[in-house]
């Protein structure tokens, strides 16, 4: 054991070699509180020594005679050994120093000191990056944008310095500071995800120029920038759909929920109620789900949390489900030999619905040819049919269908023959009117004829139907006798009166018969008597 002591001794000597072979001057390193033994050589050759001392700094620290028993000092801590070597134990700080063997009989021209330098460290490390989270496995994690301080303290005997070093994602390594003393530190502002990496604290000892160093992970955490987007995408059974959400951009992935909400009815009024479906920490979360689970008014919504958000901070996107709905004109009309489009305009489902044509109550499928042309431009779909026949008269079924359910419009089409065909039918319906016209005006002047004929003529019938007004007054059955005229009386209004006789037959047939026999005695008589015809 001491020979393996002494090895390392002569491991950490710095030594000046005179001229006989003997060093006359060493500089010994130690690290406090290793063991270390200090050789002697200030004895005479060939000559055993009676009695050996060690000096440290010029005073006497320890002393021995050979010729007694070995003993101890400082309760075993320096020993001198039979060949007085000193032997020291757990090196301190007060230990340092220039120690000086001297030995009777000894020889004066090869007197030698030793000088013992003590160190220590780099120990004692400590690394400080703040503000930050420290998660469970020890990595730090801050927030994009924030101002990060970094700081190391380290204890070296006898002096030491220190330095920041950064190793990123990419295979390079940066020097970020350097100085002596037992602290560094530095900042950096409004950090990056590019700052992410490893940061080491290197401590080296100026005199022994051991290095030491501790390192700490350092997450730089960021959310997107943008809300979530929900999409959806149908297969090949339309009754079948998927969600899609995602939120890309952040770091790390954020927590994704697809919920179903809708109103339910209650005393209170209306209720959000739902379920969740899924969830996942990932920047995309997918759901697959079929027309039992769907419904018209459905709302689903996709949340995402970020653990750079707080909870008040709502990221999410959602869409409320609708069933498809067609619309267009039920009835159609078209010409023989002509062509003709159908429309169906579909925009409300969600979603969206696949949209077909059909055709006869079988709905057979309308497959695109020379006859039937099929378009569709945004929300319009359209059928042209080519060179319309009788045959093509019939339903036609504009057919949508999305994940909640299929709607049908109905589109009946009559088709009407030549052009000919319909002038002769109008022909005969002017004819009818025609026919019906001039029976109507021949009821009308045979209705009317006595007013005519006494009233000269069709122009004067409205003027003369205020003149004259023949009344006859009688309980009995009038005989149509003639009735004697008398001659026309001009009267001031220029219009020519015509006085009658008026009869009044009495029940009785023995009354006499009162004749108005002359104009003349009209003069007392009430005007209102005068009819015009």
């Amino acid at each position: 054991m001491k020979a393996f002591t002494v090895a390392i001794f002569l491991l950490f000597m710095h030594q000046t070699v005179a001229a006989n072979g003997r060093p006359d001057k060493t500089t010994v390193i130690k690290t406090l509180g290793a063991n270390i033994l200090l050789p002697c050589w200030n004895t005479a050759i060939n000559v055993t020594p009676s009695f050996t001392r060690w000096m440290k700094n010029g005073q006497l620290i320890i002393d021995r005679n050979h010729s007694k028993v070995l003993t101890h000092s400082s309760e075993g801590h320096l020993t001198i050994l039979y060949n007085q070597s000193l032997y020291i134990n757990g090196l301190a700080l007060s230990d340092e120093g220039i120690y000086l063997c001297d030995s009777l009989p000894h020889d004066n021209k090869t007197q030698t000191s030793l000088t013992l330098q003590i160190v220590s460290g780099p120990g004692n490390g400590i690394t400080d990056i703040h503000p930050a989270t420290t998660l469970s496995n020890g990595t730090l994690v801050v927030h994009r944008g924030s101002t990060v301080l970094f700081n190391c303290s380290s204890w070296s005997y006898p002096s030491q310095s220190l330095s920041w070093g950064f190793q990123g994602v990419a295979p390079r390594n940066d020097s970020l500071a350097a100085g002596s003393g037992s602290w560094l530190d530095f900042r950096i502002e409004d950090i990056q995800p590019t700052a992410q990496g490893n940061y080491t604290c290197r401590a080296q000892n100026s005199v022994s120029q051991k290095e030491v160093g501790w390192s700490r992970e350092l997450l730089v955490y960021y959310s997107p920038e943008k809300h979530p987007e929900c999409q959806w995408k149908t297969g090949k059974d339309p009754s079948h759909v998927q969600f899609n959400c995602s939120w890309f951009g952040g770091y790390p992935s954020p927590t994704l929920f697809w919920r179903e909400k809708h109103q339910v009815p209650s005393s209170q009024g209306n209720q959000v109620a739902g379920q969740l479906m899924e969830s996942g920490v990932t920047d995309r979360l997918v759901v697959n789900l079929n027309r039992s689970l769907l419904f018209d008014g459905q709302t689903l919504k996709c949340d995402g949390y970020h653990p750079t958000l707080s909870t008040e901070d709502e990221k999410f996107c959602s869409f409320t489900l609708k069933s498809p709905y067609p619309e267009g004109e039920p009835l159609v009309t078209a010409l023989e030999g002509t062509n003709i489009t159908l429309t169906c305009k579909e925009s409300s489902s969600l979603p969206p619905a696949l949209t077909t044509w059909q055709r006869t109550a079988q709905q057979e499928d309308v497959v695109p040819s020379p006859k039937y042309v099929l378009s569709g431009q945004g929300p319009t779909f359209t059928l042209t049919i080519v060179n319309i026949t009788k045959q093509d008269e019939g339903l036609y079924f504009c057919r949508s269908e999305n994940p909640l359910m299929v709607r049908e419009l109905e589109i009946y089409l009559t088709v009407k023959t030549s052009p000919q065909n319909t002038g002769a039918i109008i022909g005969i319906f002017l004819a009818i009117l025609i026919v019906g016209s001039g029976i109507v005006i021949a009821k009308t002047v045979y209705s009317s004829r006595d007013r005519i004929c006494l009233g000269h003529g069709f122009e004067r019938m409205e003027e003369e139907r205020e003149d004259v007004l023949s009344l006859v007054e009688s309980d009995e059955e009038v005989f149509p006798e003639a009735v004697p005229r008398l001659p026309p009386l001009s009267l001031t209004n220029g219009h020519n009166t015509t006085l009658v006789q008026i009869h009044r037959i009495s029940s009785n047939d023995h009354e006499d018969e009162e004749i108005v026999e002359h104009p003349l005695q009209l003069e007392n008589t009430d005007m209102e008597e005068l009819v015009t015809f």
